[in-house]
């Protein structure tokens, strides 16, 4: 009787728990497939090694525009229409499937390329370093100038003048994300899913960048806007 009763309880006590463990197992299983390999992250790591280049372009050119629009969401940085739906939304989609993506792509094939079946310490630390030192400054130069290019920018100083005034910021911020992201690549993710990824963390930071810039711009019109009447006043 005592052994009945004992699997009873065992077996009751799992159905309790069941209840909310069912729900996140059911949400983890549609996201990676579970065991079947079905879900979304799946079907995207598939389209990864089927289409590299075209799905990299069509993820880098949603997170750019999306981070565009939630930076201004997050500013409160309207158009003068009321809506934060800016010309620079499409721009900035443009910009990262058809300039940010394939320059990823190459960049990062090159590397992995150099790098092949090298899984040693000293080479893990060296591609790194090698990232930082020519992957990184030459990702960040193309950023730039894009970004003067979609602000207006169409003579080739306003453009070098961007780059000058952005370039060592955009690398510190580089050289600090650069080093944790890419040794979180090597040790978990496979080669083909280092571009997204990269992709990912480049969205974080660029949106926490861009509202930031957004509301010191719009503090700087603020400012702006209150010292006219007086000034005229004077």
């Amino acid at each position: 009787m005592s052994v009945k009763f004992e699997k009873e309880t065992i077996k009751d006590t799992t159905n309790v728990r069941g209840g909310k463990h069912d729900i996140a197992h059911s949400v983890g299983e549609v996201l990676t497939g579970g065991k079947g390999q079905t879900g979304y992250l799946a079907a995207y790591l598939q389209q990864l090694q089927k289409n590299p280049l075209r799905t990299k372009m069509l993820t880098s050119g949603s997170l750019a525009a999306l981070q565009e629009l939630l930076a201004s969401w997050i500013a409160h940085d309207r158009t003068k229409h009321g809506h934060y739906f800016s010309p620079r939304i499409p721009k900035m989609a443009i910009y990262g499937a058809f300039i940010s993506a394939p320059l990823g792509h190459v960049l990062i094939s090159i590397l992995q390329k150099v790098f092949a079946g090298r899984t040693s310490l000293k080479a893990k630390i060296l591609q790194i370093i090698v990232s930082n030192l020519i992957v990184s400054p030459i990702q960040n130069v193309v950023y730039l100038s894009s970004m003067a290019v979609i602000a207006g920018a169409r003579e080739f100083h306003q453009v070098r003048a961007t780059v000058r005034a952005g370039f060592l910021p955009v690398m510190r911020v580089s050289w600090i994300t650069s080093p944790l992201a890419l040794a979180f690549a090597q040790q978990f993710l496979p080669e083909h899913a280092w571009v997204p990824f990269f992709n990912i963390i480049a969205f974080l930071i660029g949106t926490y960048i861009n509202s930031h810039t957004k509301k010191k711009r719009l503090a700087a019109l603020r400012k702006k806007v209150c010292f006219l009447p007086i000034l005229r006043m004077r």
